[in-house]
């Protein structure tokens, strides 16, 4: 063992997956403290990604026993946008393979931008369909937000155009059309198929607000995307509000229509 240089140890632990490996016993047992560092990097990767496996199974419970009775094509429903003061409500509709494996995803809110564009990526590229619904901030004044988040949500679904849904899981929310549905507190951090909607839903509208920003760049909509912030407000007292900005909400009421 003691014949191998740390760089060979390094080179060598890339190709062990079994933490039961004698290997990893003779590393352990070597003096040298950069072989303990690798070992103990080594270690602390394999209980990483054993908890984010543990984790991507629990989050699949719901699409499993729904498989295991028959239905194979099960929609996750999720939507981002009920809280800001200006822009879209987006929903999205993700329906994933059977064979879908993506460790590491999960609620939206959770993730970094970053990670949140990597996902939003694979689940593009893997999912069996993906829809996504867009209600503007004019519809949300018109019929409320709780009204909006659903007809969001169903204009996701008539979107999927690929394979058509058996049924539906929806983060918090049922829908008034005939399918089979569950609606499932915390939906996003407990069933796969939710968080990739979540993911799908939350980048869409970022990147939607994004380049509302660059139209307006007076508001600051790539920073925070509409929400009601001391920098967006503001910008509304001194510039007033424009189409996108929602006129039922509380904050904005009394100002007038710029647009």
């Amino acid at each position: 063992m003691n014949k191998l240089t740390a760089k060979e140890i390094a080179l060598k632990l890339e190709h062990i997956i079994d933490p039961n490996d004698p290997f990893i016993k003779h590393c352990q047992n070597d003096e040298r403290k950069n072989v303990q560092q690798l070992v103990k990097k080594w270690i602390n990767a394999y209980e990483k990604e054993k908890a984010l496996k543990e984790e991507f199974e629990r989050m699949c419970t719901y699409e499993n026993e729904l498989r295991s009775n028959g239905y194979e094509y099960i929609a996750g429903i999720d939507e981002v946008g009920r809280g800001p003061l200006a822009g879209p409500v987006v929903a999205a509709a993700v329906i994933l393979r059977e064979d879908f494996y993506l460790l590491g995803l999960t609620d939206s809110k959770k993730l970094t931008e970053e990670k949140r564009e990597y996902y939003y990526d694979k689940i593009i590229e893997k999912a069996l369909d993906v829809g996504i619904g867009f209600v503007s901030a004019e519809e949300v004044d018109t019929i409320n937000i709780y009204e909006a988040t659903k007809l969001a949500m169903q204009k996701a679904l008539q979107s999927l155009t690929k394979v058509a849904p058996e049924y539906l899981l929806i983060d918090a929310m049922k829908l008034p059309i005939p399918l089979p549905q569950q609606s499932i507190i915390k939906g996003d951090a407990n069933s796969i198929s939710i968080a990739a909607s979540s993911v799908v839903a939350k980048v869409t509208r970022d990147r939607y607000m994004k380049k509302l920003g660059e139209k307006y760049p007076q508001y600051g909509f790539e920073q925070h995307m509409g929400y009601g912030t001391k920098q967006h407000l503001e910008a509304i007292t001194k510039y007033g509000v424009i189409c996108e900005h929602r006129k039922s909400f509380a904050p904005i009421k009394s100002l007038r229509l710029e647009c």
